[in-house]
């Protein structure tokens, strides 16, 4: 697998598409520090981490629906491995005038763009939430 993170938002739009409660996807850091913003911007209910029947490690993702309809309508991935963007503190985009999150990883960790707007400093921007 090229792109962790990639498919890591493609099988959560797969499974909200199919009004799924649960996810299962492979563990790593940099996947658990993505979802950490996640559910602390509030659209996740959070995740847990597991094994699957081979003993790899995975983490569960419990996935969050408002009145049926799933809490993420867009899940979009801005840097890709074949095409890394990084923006600095003053270039870092606002998703939707504000209403969404766009989710950088910076020296300082994985922060959301408000975050990294805070601590004054610039990263690689990984994705756009709304």
């Amino acid at each position: 697998m090229n792109d962790p993170i990639g498919d890591m938002l493609t099988r959560i739009r797969n499974s909200q598409m199919r009004g799924k409660s649960v996810v299962s996807t492979p563990a790593s850091k940099l996947r658990g520090w993505v979802l950490d913003v996640l559910a602390d911007e509030g659209y996740i209910r959070g995740y847990e981490s597991g094994t699957d029947s081979n003993g790899h490690p995975t983490l569960e993702i419990s996935l969050k629906y408002f009145d049926g309809t799933p809490v993420i309508r867009e899940l979009a991935r801005v840097s890709t491995p074949g095409r890394r963007v990084y923006m600095g503190v003053k270039d870092i985009p606002t998703v939707r005038q504000g209403l969404g999150v766009s989710i950088v990883s910076t020296p300082k960790g994985v922060m959301s763009d408000a975050n990294a707007r805070a601590a004054n400093v610039g990263g690689e921007v990984l994705c756009t939430v709304f």
